[in-house]
């Protein structure tokens, strides 16, 4: 493979790569209300998938407190059930296809 021919296929993973993931995000800003549920406002997924809410007080990815299924577009108003109030921060991990392709870390208002 020539050395064009190379660069013309990273350049096509990259914009591809970027394009994926401006799909999936979510809307909802870096604060959530100590809850049992979990409001996380616009959920834009690129495939039909699941939001898993993870504790993340120690700054890594802990215990499974709850999950929604979300459908591929824009999904308003997600709630997640996360059974008791969280004192301590959060990551939701929106996943299609088994593959993480967004995240978002959330301090616990208390």
């Amino acid at each position: 493979m020539s050395i064009k021919s190379i660069a013309l296929v990273a350049a096509t993973i990259a914009a591809t790569a970027s394009v994926a993931s401006a799909n999936n995000y979510f809307e909802f800003g870096e604060r959530l209300n100590s809850s049992s549920v979990l409001d996380l406002g616009l959920v834009r997924a690129e495939g039909a998938g699941v939001v898993e809410i993870y504790d993340f007080s120690r700054g890594e990815v802990g215990q499974l407190l709850g999950t929604k299924r979300v459908n591929a577009g824009a999904n308003t108003d997600v709630r997640v059930n996360v059974g008791i109030r969280p004192t301590q921060d959060v990551i939701a991990l929106l996943k299609v296809d088994g593959q993480t392709v967004a995240e978002r870390d959330y301090d616990i208002s208390r």
